[in-house]
């Protein structure tokens, strides 16, 4: 029995798949039609608030949080490096998010050694 307001898992893996492929879309179409783009994410977010689930991360930094439009490095917005933080600003409401590149360099670190581990274990 599910407490209120929890979804089981099946919904949750189908709206994580239906966001991906949103995104993607929104990837795809943003030369042509930017405003298609925008909408994709528009309908991704709504899927993420309905069911309660985070947007993938990989997705998440794609677009803006203040005016929710989709980003596309080099078109509509700005990716920078400053002091130990990776900027992104949106040229469309001019709002910079700020991500801590510490934690990013962290984890491609790991993923490395964890790599290394696992090649050893087959050679083995």
């Amino acid at each position: 029995m599910l407490r209120r307001g929890r979804r089981p898992k099946w919904m949750i893996d189908i709206a994580k798949e239906r966001m991906d492929i949103l995104f993607s879309l929104a990837e795809k179409e943003f030369t042509k039609y930017p405003h298609r783009a925008h909408r994709y994410v528009n309908l991704a977010r709504k899927i993420s608030k309905r069911y309660n689930t985070k947007i993938p991360l990989k997705w998440n930094r794609r677009f803006c949080k203040k005016c929710y439009k989709f980003l596309k490095p080099g078109k509509n917005s700005l990716v920078r490096l400053v002091n130990e933080e990776i900027h992104i600003k949106c040229r469309e409401c001019h709002n910079i998010m700020k991500i801590p590149y510490k934690k990013e360099k962290k984890i491609k670190r790991r993923a490395i050694i964890e790599s290394h581990i696992i090649k050893k274990g087959a050679n083995e």
